[in-house]
């Protein structure tokens, strides 16, 4: 009886080390920490929101900012007559980046499998930077307050960082073949969360001296980030004369199987029939595949849809978490942002964890559900913290742990195994438009998300947006449900077929 494929995956985790050399290592460090910056300059706009708020309204309205004389020199910055409408509009800048970034992550995906990555890359982060030190610092010291030019260099800045995602995502794909992704892409995606808490620490740091410090500090280091990845990013193995990803593990025998999906859409019957086929056709170097092409490949949409789903709820703890603990516990701006690290931190254990896992089973889909469904009870009870920090700690890493770990492994290491399936033959040239794909997607849930999480914290409480993430976290699990159920079965025949090998 023919041993299928699957059950020959463990010398491939193997592999992984004896292929592993100094130039992967770096990729994986630039990679990783290029996309913490700009992810920690994301983070600066949710650290001094109580701040801006502060700054945006008048003083009589507001009892943390002192009423100085006289009025018209003092207060001109003032953009909003009562603190709930300058919240409402923080919400609406960050939907409108969220929706610019969505539409940017679409195009990026394309752009950056037709141009040098590297380049592309390198430009979104110096060029956002400079966008970022505008909105908050230079703003600030010009004194200048304009609602429009606020919005339109969110506009902006939204566009520009959706060049990182796609980018930083091909580029691990290009040197990371499928032996242990779940583990390698779960560690790595915690880019995210590291720049969290990277923002969260910088601002907390110098905003006593004003919120203009905190996006000058987060500005400055990104820019210098884009200038190391200009000079020092590799984005395939090609550039110091290494085999090509695809090409080396075509030389491996069929049971390192290192470069076929997690989600094929072959039938168990068909599965080494179909991988034999495509071991023999790789004569033709692949191009850049189209955007309607990589949504029609077994799983994007699905993935997509529930990406958009997760996304909405995760990146509500992002952009209003710190906001949140102040204005419903009462605690200092400073020490919420120092709190509202745990939640990455329980992201980070969680994606590294689940991706092992996910390795080790050779499938992602019901490590995905488990989560989730932790997930909503997770959710119901931090909606029930007491007021107590060392509680609330412990709920949110454990909140994070079942949030933040799915959702980077879809963003990342679900992302490039759909975008190195079989139907595209391991085509690189796939990998950020697939990324793409699903981020921006996610993201256009996520932009939705976050102008609907302050209309319902405005007129139901926070509460009832709680209840509104289970929701969406349920979501999640249905989109995915055929995948989940799919692969439930692939792992119980293949079980079968242990058995009868035995």
């Amino acid at each position: 009886m023919a041993v299928p494929g699957s059950l020959w995956r463990q010398p491939a985790n193997r592999g992984l080390v004896s292929h592993c050399t100094h130039h992967h290592i770096v990729v994986f460090l630039l990679t990783f920490f290029s996309y913490s910056l700009l992810h920690a300059s994301r983070k600066t706009f949710s650290n001094v929101k109580v701040s801006i708020s502060s700054q945006w309204t008048p003083s009589c309205l507001n009892s943390t900012a002192p009423e100085l004389r006289p009025y018209e020199l003092w207060n001109s910055s003032h953009l909003f007559t009562t603190a709930e409408e300058a919240t409402l509009f923080l919400g609406t800048l960050d939907t409108i980046f969220l929706f610019s970034y969505a539409v940017g992550l679409f195009v990026s995906g394309i752009v950056g499998d037709r141009l040098n990555l590297r380049w592309v890359l390198s430009f979104g982060m110096c060029s956002s930077a400079l966008v970022v030190f505008s909105f908050g610092t230079l703003t600030e010291w010009l004194h200048f307050y304009n609602k429009w030019f606020y919005c339109c260099l969110w506009v902006v800045n939204g566009l520009l960082q959706s060049t990182g995602w796609p980018c930083v995502v091909a580029v691990m794909g290009n040197w990371f073949g499928k032996a242990g992704r779940g583990f390698v892409f779960g560690l790595w995606s915690a880019c995210a969360s590291v720049g969290n808490i990277l923002g969260a620490f910088l601002a907390s740091c110098v905003l006593k001296y004003g919120y203009e410090y905190a996006f000058l500090v987060t500005a400055s280091v990104q820019f210098a980030g884009g200038v190391i990845v200009f000079f020092g990013l590799l984005t395939s193995p090609k550039e110091v004369g290494l085999p090509e990803l695809g090409a080396d593990e075509d030389e491996v025998s069929v049971e390192e199987d290192a470069n076929r999906p997690l989600m094929g859409s072959d039938d168990v019957e068909d599965d080494d029939r179909n991988y034999s086929i495509q071991a023999t056709d790789n004569d033709n170097q692949p191009k850049a595949i189209g955007f309607f092409q990589a949504c029609c490949l077994p799983g994007v949409v699905l993935y997509s849809l529930a990406y958009a789903c997760l996304k909405l709820v995760n990146y509500s703890f992002f952009f209003w978490l710190p906001f949140y603990l102040s204005s419903n516990f009462g605690w200092k701006e400073a020490e919420a942002d120092q709190l509202s690290i745990w939640y990455d931190v329980g992201g980070i254990i969680g994606g590294t964890i689940q991706g092992l896992i996910s390795d080790v089973l050779q499938k992602r889909a019901p490590v995905l559900a488990v989560s989730l469904l932790f997930a909503v009870g997770s959710l119901f009870g931090y909606s029930r913290s007491p007021n107590s920090k060392p509680i609330n700690a412990v709920i949110m890493a454990i909140t994070g742990f079942f949030i933040g770990g799915p959702s980077n492994m879809i963003s990342s290491a679900i992302s490039a195994d759909l975008g190195r399936q079989d139907l595209v033959k391991g085509s690189s040239e796939a990998l950020a438009t697939v990324t793409g794909i699903v981020d921006g997607t996610g993201s256009i849930g996520a932009a939705v998300g976050q102008y609907l999480v302050s209309l319902i914290q405005e007129n139901l409480g926070w509460m009832w947006v709680f209840y509104f993430f289970i929701l969406m976290t349920s979501s999640t699990i249905l989109f995915i449900s055929p995948l989940i159920v799919r692969e439930i079965r692939l792992l119980l025949h293949e079980r079968r077929l242990r058995m009868l090998a035995e």
